[in-house]
């Protein structure tokens, strides 16, 4: 009994709501049935013909929950039409319907309300179920003929044809009754079922959405920078062949710009480039409100937050509220923003979760509330998931504003690389000179961005001003076309220079993709 009850506990208010009319309509026949019991065994007469009424009115209820069962699945699309125990049950009808008529004969014409509940019930197991597997149209028109034929078949028997149309009244009020009852029901059912089916798709639609998002950041940040790099690879290649010492320049800036997508690719995987706090908070109120949860917003404090925290907290409102949308049939969200004591506190509590032993969503080896505990905790911030009765969840964030605003979201904070100091990327030069290729670069220098620049470069006000070298002049690595992030132009330029080749006309070019030198 305690399964059965967890079990109930544990679904959705769909689930609950199918549930509650389906038994609604398996149930309600019997108490039609036991209604009429005393009825039809006090108004005397034939006690056999009683009994079998009773015990033809006991069947049908017996037969109703399967057939019912089946129907509700076809209307709902999940199963055949089940023709056969309508047949079984219409069989048992007709046989109710004969011995209803074997009494109004025994005891006159006067007497014949003394089984309606019985009859009620008969008809709500075989017309409602019928009426779930046909059109209106040919379930009026086989209703009407059926009564028809019945009132016809009694007042051939009692001689008093005043019974066709008191039976055709009571075959219509019958057929609308059971109508109204189990397809009015069986329409409502199908209604919230794809409601259901239509916020789950909006769910993933918005995780689709958000991973075209990622992967058009990841195509505008890593295509114009990974042509760039195959170009000066190449060219780096065809200039140490020759022995030409440009080649160090080219690659150090190949290493610069391998830097800078690395920054910028740890900028898009962890969401910080459009993080917003206040984005979220009002994008997260329009799909909570397009998905039926009322959401109240209280966000006064989220002005006063640095920006790191605002990122960080921002992230916290996105993954939970695509957790209440995929995990919780709920009916509210709250979402309350404070500052105590210095420390940035966000929660964010929804109802209908259901209670389980398996501890609170996303405990189950999901990866959404581990990644925003290491969000978190990268501006010493916690995390806390808890559920509470009686199916509630809530979610609280905390951030120390002093650390946050210290760490801030700038290049070489915990938001933006692996660790507060960063050790340098693969490959990276260090000051003083690095061996590529047993060339040996010059020292490097930082830029204003914290970025190295190249070798034989000076960094100036963040930007860099190239300075060529003795008797020689470097070109630039050819115009690199990112348009659509196609490629790199295949042209590049050898400094003059090189080989021994004077530079202006005659100087060598060379071509850097399928060209020969």
């Amino acid at each position: 009994m305690r399964k059965r009850v967890w079990g109930w506990r544990g679904r959705s208010g769909i689930a609950r709501v199918d549930s509650y009319t389906r038994w609604t309509v398996y149930v309600t026949p019997w108490v039609l049935v036991v209604l009429d019991v005393p009825v039809v065994l006090g108004n005397g007469g034939n006690t056999a013909l009683g009994w079998a009424l009773i015990g033809l009115g006991a069947a049908q209820c017996v037969l109703n929950p399967p057939l019912a069962r089946r129907a509700f699945d076809h209307r709902l699309g999940r199963g055949p039409a089940p023709w056969r125990w309508l047949i079984l049950c219409g069989v048992v009808f007709l046989a109710t319907v004969g011995v209803i008529g074997a009494r109004v004969a025994e005891q006159g014409y006067g007497r014949f309300p003394m089984a309606t509940w019985i009859l009620m019930g008969s008809a709500l197991s075989v017309l409602g179920s019928y009426s779930l597997l046909t059109r209106l149209g040919p379930y009026t028109v086989v209703c009407l003929g059926a009564g028809t034929a019945v009132g016809g078949a009694m007042a051939l028997v009692s001689g008093a044809w005043v019974c066709v149309p008191t039976v055709l009244v009571a075959t219509a009020f019958l057929a609308l009754w059971s109508v109204s009852v189990v397809r009015t029901s069986a329409w409502v059912l199908a209604v919230m079922w794809e409601l259901d089916a239509a916020r789950g798709a909006q769910a993933r639609l918005a995780v689709a959405e958000e991973r075209l998002r990622f992967g058009r950041d990841m195509h505008d940040v890593l295509g114009r920078n990974l042509a760039v790099i195959a170009l000066k690879s190449e060219l780096a290649v065809r200039l140490a062949g020759r022995g030409s010492p440009a080649a160090v320049d080219e690659m150090t800036e190949v290493q610069r710009i391998a830097q800078e997508s690395q920054r910028e690719v740890r900028d898009v995987v962890r969401g910080y480039r459009g993080a917003d706090l206040h984005t979220e908070l009002a994008g997260a109120r329009s799909v909570l409100a397009a998905a039926g949860i009322d959401c109240r917003i209280d966000d006064k404090a989220g002005d006063e937050l640095p920006a790191a925290a605002q990122s960080a907290l921002a992230w916290v409102v996105r993954e939970a509220t695509t957790n209440v949308l995929r995990h919780a049939d709920a009916g509210r969200c709250a979402v309350r923003m404070r500052v105590t004591e210095g420390v940035a506190v966000l929660v964010m509590e929804n109802d209908g979760v259901s209670p389980g032993p398996s501890g609170p969503p996303g405990s189950d080896g999901g990866s959404g509330l581990a990644g925003l505990r290491e969000r978190l905790a990268a501006l010493g911030g916690t995390l806390a998931a808890e559920r509470r009765p009686p199916a509630a969840f809530r979610l609280t964030a905390r951030v120390p504003l002093a650390r946050a605003g210290t760490l801030g979201a700038g290049p070489g904070s915990p938001l933006q690389a692996e660790s507060p100091s960063a050790p340098a990327g693969a490959g990276a030069v260090p000051s003083g000179g690095a061996s590529l290729g047993g060339a040996t670069a010059g020292p490097v220098s930082a830029d204003a961005g914290g970025e190295p620049a190249a070798a034989g470069r000076e960094a100036t006000g963040g930007g860099a001003a190239e300075s060529a070298p003795s008797g020689s002049r470097t070109a630039s690595a050819g115009a690199v076309s990112s348009g659509g992030g196609e490629g790199p132009s295949p042209v590049g330029h050898v400094p003059a220079g090189v080989g021994g080749t004077p530079s202006g006309a005659g100087a060598e070019r060379v071509v850097t993709r399928g060209g020969a030198a």
